[in-house]
């Protein structure tokens, strides 16, 4: 071959790519923007790559060199509000915390319940640092009240369909969305918090909000709205998944739900498995206000343990973007939600690796393939032939998180001033660097 059959060169790395049980030292060629070879005879890369220029060849000796992070669910506010983020700067953040592709929540205003509304987000997200994808509304306008069009919203290009942030309370609407996402092979994401046992609450419901004198979610709230799910998707023979658990109670439903074989799928969230409720009266820090709040110790262990039995799938950030002035407020008067994208793989190594409950491949995985096989998303893999959506990490890297650095629009993280360790060095989508740090 000559040089000009490879437009990048990732050397020295070691390749980790789950999907094909793949993890040793390696090089990645990309040519027009796809993967073209992964090789471990280094003495031919040394060859191709001293006729290359230096910027189209990236040293990755000591780093790993991973399929392009996926997150499967993230808000980025547009169309709406713009002030809290934009698809542009929300992509900006995914590629600076090594996602190559994010899942869109369709909570935006007006609400991803219809085809334009699709198209909409997919024009804007052409010229973004991150594929998008988007998940539709189960209702129209998510009040749970009328199915949306699901077949025109899956027609426009929705992947998947869900009222996050919205309980579907309705038993009959849920089971009519599960059929009709059944026909067009797509899941349908469950936010599971019954409303009646939920309503008005700030926090979780335990020692602590008695303590805080704030109004608790009870965990039941969340189980009893899995179960619920999960009993729909058996009777109707549908793939639904479970977002960001919360509950020691739902790890098990979900758990038993996947030995009795009935399609459930499920994700945690990094403040799930590395935050409990009493970090909220240390110091009422508005941003670990969330939904699902932030459990006790033993939930915490429990989603742990969960992640690592393979009962969760995946690890998504449910990245939140909220503006200043709305999260400067009383406690109980904050909006639920923090930004997650550029925190979510340092609190994965260091609260999950570090800690000995996943190994890397095991975290790549639900954060890579996982993801991909759930919504039927190209990428996941560094096969040849597939599009060069590369994450370069540097895992013994230690950084600080700071508020000043943030890409997003929002700066509203629990997370700043945190000691990590793991670090993104370089972000590809399809061949193209666009993430690097320096």
């Amino acid at each position: 071959m000559s040089k000009a059959d490879y437009d990048l060169i990732i050397s020295g790395g070691r390749v980790i790519d789950p999907a094909l049980g793949f993890g040793k030292e390696a090089d990645v060629f990309v040519k027009d923007g796809k993967i073209a070879q992964v090789s471990t005879e280094t003495d031919k890369t040394e060859k191709y790559a001293a006729k290359m220029p230096p910027e189209c060849v990236i040293d990755a000796s000591g780093s790993l060199v991973v399929p392009g992070l996926i997150d499967m669910h993230v808000h980025l506010r547009e169309p709406g509000r713009e002030d809290k983020e934009t698809i542009i700067t929300g992509c900006q953040a995914a590629a600076a915390g090594g996602f190559t592709t994010v899942c869109c929540m369709p909570n935006t205003d007006p609400v991803i319940d219809n085809q334009e509304t699709v198209k909409f987000v997919l024009s804007r997200a052409e010229e973004a640092d991150a594929n998008v994808f988007v998940i539709g509304a189960v209702t129209k306008m998510s009040k749970g009240e009328e199915l949306a069009e699901i077949g025109d919203l899956v027609k426009a290009g929705a992947v998947a369909i869900s009222d996050d942030g919205h309980f579907v309370q309705n038993p009959d609407i849920m089971r009519r969305a599960l059929e009709y996402a059944r026909m067009f092979g797509i899941p349908v994401i469950s936010h599971a918090e019954d409303k009646y046992l939920s309503a008005g609450a700030i926090m979780n419901e335990s020692f602590q909000s008695t303590r805080l004198g704030l109004k608790g979610s009870p965990s039941v709230a969340e189980v009893i709205a899995v179960v619920r799910d999960i009993k729909l998707a058996e009777f109707t023979g549908s793939r639904v998944h479970i977002a960001h658990v919360s509950t020691a109670g739902a790890v098990k439903a979900i758990r038993d739900a996947k030995a009795e074989g009935i399609h459930v799928t499920a994700e945690a969230t990094p403040h799930h498995f590395t935050l409990t409720d009493e970090e909220i009266g240390k110091e009422f820090n508005t941003n670990l206000r969330v939904n699902p709040p932030l459990r006790t110790k033993r939930d915490v262990e429990e989603v742990i343990r969960g992640l690592v039995d393979g009962t969760i799938d995946c690890i998504a950030s449910d990245h939140a973007p909220h503006a200043e002035e709305e999260k400067d407020v009383e406690f109980d008067q904050a909006p639920p939600g923090l930004i997650g994208l550029e925190t979510t793989l340092g609190l994965v190594k260091t609260q999950l690796i570090d800690k000995g409950y996943l190994n890397w491949a095991d975290a790549i995985r639900k954060m890579t393939y996982n993801p991909a096989r759930i919504l039927k998303l190209p990428g996941g893999t560094l096969e040849i032939g597939s599009t060069a959506d590369i994450t370069v990490i540097d895992p013994e890297k230690r950084w600080t998180v700071s508020e000043t650095k943030f890409r997003s629009k929002s700066k509203n993280s629990p997370f700043i001033g945190w000691k990590l360790k793991g670090k993104v060095d370089c972000t590809i989508l399809a061949g193209r660097v666009v993430y690097q740090n320096k």
